[in-house]
């Protein structure tokens, strides 16, 4: 919701939190959730706001477009 609102510090707070809460659980997030959210700056990746996601052969190309980091995931 914080992304849908444009509260793009409240959503990267959200993130962090829920990755500190699966660290000190020892467990790990869901592969959805990692997979939305950008490794660098924690902003959670809503394709056309704040991610771009391109499909090439074989795999699926994420990129955040607060930081410019780019995720590869192969198709499931």
């Amino acid at each position: 919701e914080a992304v849908v609102d444009g509260e793009y510090d409240r959503s990267r707070e959200y993130v962090a939190l829920a990755r500190r809460i699966a660290e000190r659980n020892r467990c790990g997030l869901p592969a959805g959730f990692s997979r939305r959210t950008c490794d660098d700056c924690d902003v959670y990746l809503r394709p056309g706001k704040t991610g771009r996601v391109r499909l090439r052969p074989g795999r699926v190309v994420v990129r955040c477009r607060e930081c410019g980091s780019t995720a590869r995931y192969p198709f499931d």
